[in-house]
């Protein structure tokens, strides 16, 4: 069968299937037996609800909740996988446990096992806006009348394995690969030119004064943001060049690690906590520095793949960099228009108890960059994870992240005979759930499980069928999801015609996100 007629085949399987999950019956988006089976029990739920616990034995049967925010794991190494795999394992499944029922770390039972929610001291949803001025910063005062913001024993070890990732990410680079990029680097001046390269040599190569231009128009536009629109912006100007520095130094590495694993460790959790200490109390500021230091690097990862794709497939260099110019215009005109008809147009969007719990419009994704903007701009990481916070015993991460790939290191060294070793990936493994929130457990079973058959079974075995169809497939499956995600949205969605059975109730584990600890009362969960 040709690749064509393939793809074709498959993608309006993808796009007729997508309709029962998508429409007809949402529940087996997240099937959560566990939580059938025991439906008056909240220790249970949190152990099987795959979108709001554990997960332990939650499946899907939905390809959008497979690939959304891991991207599609057919195109993922085998051993990336692995690590991921183990990653996923010691966090979710030993750690997260151990704290919460074994230890009860910093009360962790007071509030839901899995949350990206902010919390008081008595297990209520904490009130952002009683603790924000005029000026959209902190008002000292409110906030200790209120007091100390908690997060849930998920949420803290996220952003502590978050520390671990980029400390491993820079000594992992450096000695593993820190000797080779140093050998390409002089062999870009020195060394013999590949086939690619020569065959790239009959296109017109693109100027450096085009990226040169780019970059400076850009930096200046910023600059007169921070100057001229700084009580809205609320970051000065040096700070813009601070995250420029960051999101530079950060690339090479971050970069090989994309190249090696595709995966693809993020700065924002560096970029928040630096611009918190330095500038505590102004959320935005501390957004905008997030943007320019970690989006600027993924962004600029994201371009690199398009040239390497580009250069393999001998496109023409001037053509990749006007697609991907226009591109980016086009793209973040219509986003900025979309979400500002969303915004004005969809009562009570993103907030996730206010609406069904089956509903499009939840933004997990913006609710967890909206409490990050609490978390490290508004009250400051002084106030979470520092003398002044909860959760200062977190920082100690960053040692042992940067500690860990010496070890591994050392281990290849002195056992150079054992091949395994060097795929030990520590910045995949710490960072193996930097997805979560807003991803779920759900969402990291449906990809192991799916990237396990096709990348170790299918490969090894059906070897021929793989390498013809593998990426295909992944593509196909894209596609279908996505037309027929905006045919029911523009047909359905827009005239609110739903159907509400069983089958369209969410994953029901309500008792999920309730508390464990006595004396915490909350609408909706049984007393203790």
């Amino acid at each position: 069968m040709s690749r064509a007629k393939f793809f074709l085949i498959a993608l309006v399987c993808s796009f007729c299937w997508y309709l029962v999950p998508g429409y007809l019956f949402s529940t087996l988006t997240s099937i959560s037996w566990i939580c059938w089976a025991f439906s008056k029990s909240v220790t249970a739920q949190q152990i099987g609800s795959g979108m709001r616990g554990l997960g332990l034995g939650a499946i899907t049967l939905d390809w959008s909740a497979v690939a959304s925010f891991l991207f599609s794991p057919l195109i993922c190494p085998f051993f990336a996988i692995v690590n991921v795999f183990a990653g996923y394992m010691l966090i979710i499944y030993m750690v997260i446990p151990i704290a919460y029922w074994g230890f009860d770390l910093y009360g962790a039972r007071k509030f839901p096992i899995f949350s990206s929610h902010l919390f008081t001291a008595q297990g209520q949803k904490y009130d952002i806006s009683a603790i924000v001025n005029d000026k959209f910063e902190l008002d000292i005062g409110k906030y200790e009348e209120q007091g100390r913001i908690h997060i849930s024993m998920f949420f803290a070890l996220t952003y502590g394995f978050g520390f671990a990732t980029i400390a491993s990410t820079l000594t992992h680079v450096a000695l593993f690969y820190g000797r080779e990029i140093y050998e390409r680097f002089r062999a870009s001046y020195k060394g013999k030119e590949d086939i690619h390269t020569r065959l790239m040599r009959k296109y017109e190569d693109i100027p450096s004064w085009w990226f040169n231009a780019l970059l400076l128009v850009t930096l200046i536009v910023s600059l007169i943001l921070c100057i001229f629109l700084n009580n809205q912006v609320q970051m000065p100007w040096w700070g813009l060049l601070f995250a420029s520095a960051i999101a530079f130094i950060f690339t090479l590495p971050i970069s090989i690690i994309t190249a090696t694993t595709n995966q693809t460790p993020g700065l924002n959790i560096i970029t928040e906590y630096v611009m918190g200490i330095i500038l505590p109390g102004r959320p935005i500021a501390n957004v905008c520095f997030k943007v320019y230091g970690y989006m600027s690097m993924s962004q600029a990862v994201s371009f690199l793949s398009d040239f390497k794709l580009g250069h393999y497939m001998k496109i023409p260099p001037r053509s990749m960099f006007l697609v991907q110019f226009l591109g980016t215009i086009i793209s973040g005109t219509i986003n900025i228009s979309v979400a500002w008809w969303l915004l004005n147009s969809i009562e009570n969007i993103c907030q996730d108890d206010l609406l069904p719990p089956d509903s499009p419009w939840t933004c997990p994704g913006d609710r967890v960059f909206f409490d990050a903007s609490v978390i490290w701009g508004l009250v400051g990481p002084k106030r979470i994870f520092g003398s002044l916070g909860n959760y200062s015993s977190m920082n100690w991460f960053f040692l042992g992240g940067a500690v860990g790939p010496v070890i591994v290191w050392l281990l290849h060294k002195v056992f150079p005979t054992k091949s395994w070793i060097p795929l030990i990936n520590l910045p995949v493994l710490l960072g193996a759930t930097g997805a979560m929130p807003p991803a779920t457990p759900l969402n990291y079973n449906a990809w192991v499980i799916v990237g396990t058959i096709f990348n170790f079974f299918i490969f090894r075995y059906r070897k021929q069928w793989w390498q013809r169809y593998n990426y295909i497939l992944s593509a196909a499956l894209d596609a279908g999801v996505a037309f027929m995600a905006v045919l029911l949205y523009f047909s359905l969605g827009m005239e609110n015609k739903g159907l509400t059975w069983w089958g369209t109730n969410g994953e029901h584990c309500e008792l999920a996100t309730c508390p464990t600890a006595k004396g915490i009362a909350v609408d909706g969960c049984p007393a203790r």
